[in-house]
């Protein structure tokens, strides 16, 4: 128990966004100094009824707080739930037993199921500092998780969060590890899935290390925020959604490790493995189609790394419920011409209308996956899916069930554009495409913008093997502003493998 009295103070709401870390602010003079001991980062502890929250603490030195308020952050406003105004009750939070678990992790120490289980609910109850969270992330990256440690982590994601049940038995879904540019399949393959009557409420994260992810790329079309009522009766109705899976509270510790994951660009292999499966145990899924791409400049280089973790992924599958079923597919180059949501929702677009000069490689991929999907079905043999896909898509089945998933979402009236701030990327020398460097385009494509600016990106001018001209572009770079461009640029004069051409 706490020996010192809490503080009294009322409440302040600061408009300061602080990117989902809970912080509090005291002014230089208020009693709660010399009462309680704090000083600038100390952890803090507010109550109001049964309400807490605690966040970190920094000190004003100026007019615009009052010696008896005590201000917080947009997001800790929002999770302790109280009225601006209210007295609150300040005090020191206690310690963290967790904080011992992260620190043994970080010597290389295996941690129990009891261990993720506190250290999640501490992460869901947002009692960590962004230190402590940095500090869990690379902990699991550098002291990679065992296979047990990956399902007890999973487990405990999962445990925190909301759990959705469908009816009708089998739930299907589609996830790409990611690490490929443009690599848009997954509303091409749930269209088609859906189409065929296979129920597969689809909920996507925002880009992690990427330009862009499925959610958004969704949100150039339609609203993806949606809640979980309206979520089954899209799915109720259309037999799929494409929603974000942040809005209904799946898995709620994956979104906040993915906040510190996202700018230190780290996606290990245990927290990944993890995220995938808990999200999709948590959105009821019982079959998941999951794409790995393998190539020299993927998240996954080598043949025997893709083997182990195919292993991996069907052994905490299994473990936690799931069957899964892994696609190896090439990931030597950005897959489809877009590399940014407006740019990927135009190629989803071209290969769903069956237009003629829809990127090939985007089509096969999809139906590849979809293929897979779909013979999960009763009925579908193993070998007809790709067929059947391929059918779905020329029928326009898989158009009309994407329109209609669209508009019972909220289409959205003015689509953005793509950026109006443009240069290219020209081949240095003749010959033939032979390299694309996968990490590098994506960099360059969240350079410009994407994918806080939806219509930034990169467009993809040339494929391996494809001839090349002296000074013909092979890029051509997308931003939504005069800055974001001269950033891009300068990166793209600064790496000139981009895409290399040989005689």
């Amino acid at each position: 128990m706490n020996p010192v009295e809490p503080q009294r103070l009322k409440l302040r709401r600061i408009p300061i966004d602080t990117s989902r870390e809970n912080v509090v602010f005291l002014h230089a003079d208020c009693g709660a100094f010399p009462t309680l001991g704090f000083r600038a980062l100390s952890k803090v502890q507010l109550s109001f009824d049964h309400k807490t929250a605690i966040g970190t603490l920094d000190v004003v030195r100026a007019p615009w707080l009052g010696v008896d308020e005590v201000g917080v952050c947009e997001y800790m406003f929002e999770r302790l739930g109280v009225a601006e105004g209210a007295w609150v009750a300040l005090s020191y939070p206690g310690m963290l037993e967790s904080t011992n678990s992260i620190r043994r992790k970080l010597a290389g120490a295996r941690l129990s199921r009891a261990e993720y289980d506190q250290i999640v609910r501490d992460i869901v109850d947002d009692r960590f500092s962004k230190v402590e969270l940095t500090a869990f992330v690379c902990a699991c990256s550098q002291n990679n998780l065992d296979r047990d440690e990956i399902v007890d982590l999973t487990e405990a994601m999962v445990a925190v969060g909301r759990t959705l049940s469908w009816d009708g038995g089998m739930v299907v879904d589609k996830h790409c590890i990611g690490g490929i540019p443009g690599n848009r399949t997954t509303p091409i393959v749930v269209s088609i899935l859906a189409a065929h009557g296979l129920k597969v409420p689809k909920t996507s994260s925002r880009a992690i290390t990427s330009p862009a992810g499925t959610a958004d790329t969704m949100e150039v079309f339609c609203n993806v925020e949606l809640s979980l009522p309206r979520m089954r009766e899209i799915v109720d109705k259309h037999n799929g959604c494409l929603a974000w899976g942040g809005a209904i509270d799946l898995s709620p510790a994956d979104d906040v490790i993915i906040s510190v994951e996202r700018p230190l660009n780290i996606d290990s292999e245990g927290q990944m493995i993890a995220s995938i499966l808990s999200k999709k145990k948590s959105a009821g899924s019982t079959h998941l189609v999951l794409d790995i791409p393998l190539g020299p400049t993927a998240k996954v280089r080598r043949p025997e790394t893709a083997a182990g973790l195919r292993r991996m992924f069907e052994y905490v599958a299994g473990r936690v419920g799931m069957h899964v079923e892994v696609v190896i597919s090439d990931g030597r180059q950005p897959v489809g011409r877009g590399v940014g949501p407006v740019l990927e929702a135009r190629d989803v677009l071209a290969v769903l209308r069956n237009e003629a000069n829809a990127p090939a490689d985007l089509r096969e991929h999809a139906l590849a996956l979809a293929g897979r999907g779909l013979e999960f079905a009763p009925g579908v043999r193993g070998g007809q899916g790709l067929e059947l896909a391929r059918e779905i898509l020329r029928s326009g089945k898989a158009l009309a069930r994407f329109e209609a998933i669209v508009d019972a979402q909220g289409r959205r009236a003015r689509p953005p554009e793509v950026g109006a701030y443009s240069f290219e990327i020209k081949a240095g020398r003749a010959g033939t495409v032979q390299r694309m460097d996968n990490f590098s385009i994506a960099r360059l494509a969240k350079l410009a913008g994407a994918p806080v600016s939806k219509g930034a990106g990169v467009e993809v001018l040339r494929k391996l093997g494809e001839p090349v001209k002296t000074g013909e572009p092979v890029l051509r770079v997308h931003s939504a502003t005069p800055a974001e461009r001269r950033l891009a640029e300068q990166y793209a004069e600064n790496e000139k493998e981009m895409v290399s051409c040989e005689p």
